[in-house]
């Protein structure tokens, strides 16, 4: 499998469609700009990988191997 392959994003449309819903409107450009600049800032890369790798494969690995 290619390295640079995208695993998970995010487009313009989800992040309207979510503050549709938090502010009851979509954002503006220069909204979007502090979005697109802070979201990684925000979400634990990490702790959700090790979270999937942990629940779904090292649980299927321990079931096999019992």
């Amino acid at each position: 499998m290619r390295k640079d392959k995208i695993i998970y994003s995010i487009n313009i449309e989800d992040v309207q469609n979510v503050a549709q819903q938090e502010l009851g409107r979509k954002l503006v450009p220069s909204e979007l700009k502090i979005v697109e600049d802070k979201i990684g800032d925000q979400i634990d890369w990490f702790e959700a990988i090790a979270s999937v790798i942990n629940y779904h494969i090292a649980q299927h690995e321990t079931a096999q191997t019992t």
